[in-house]
Parts: structure tokens; C-alpha cells; sequence
């Protein structure tokens, strides 16, 4: 695991972080791309992958297996 040291910097009235150029290629962003910060029991994870996203994909997972059936007579 690498480990990166982020320093906050003062950008305007607020407080930034200025990711390497590194961390912004393993993420794959560039400038005026979205990431999210998820809390983890252990601190907080950096991510291009939408949580909200991911948690709708997996309710629609389980809707389509448990309405197997309804699904496949409306595709009819």
C-alpha cells in the first residue's frame, strides 16, 4: 500500500487538498472531475464510483431476482 502525505492548503475562504499528479492518474480525474469521500470505519476513501450509484444497483439486483418472473412477462 502507498501511502501519500496531503497537506490542506487555503483556496479563497476555504480549505483545499492538492492531490499528486500521481493520485489523480491512479483515480483517473482530472481538474473540474467529480470524486467522493466515503467514511470508513478506519477514516475516509477517495473514489470516482458514485456510492448512491452503487447502493440503487444493488436494490434493483435483488428487485429483478425476486420479480424474476413478473420481469420476464412484462418484457413479453
Amino acid at each position: 500500500m502507498t501511502m501519500h502525505a496531503l497537506k490542506l492548503t487555503q483556496i479563497g475562504n476555504s480549505v483545499g487538498v492538492i492531490l499528486p499528479r500521481e493520485m489523480l492518474a491512479k483515480l483517473g480525474v482530472t481538474k473540474g472531475d467529480t470524486i467522493y469521500a466515503v467514511d470508513q470505519p478506519d477514516g475516509v476513501r477517495l473514489t470516482v464510483a458514485d456510492p448512491g450509484i452503487a447502493e440503487q444497483m444493488e436494490v434493483a439486483g435483488r428487485v429483478m431476482k425476486d420479480r424474476r418472473a413478473v420481469l420476464r412477462e412484462l418484457a413479453k
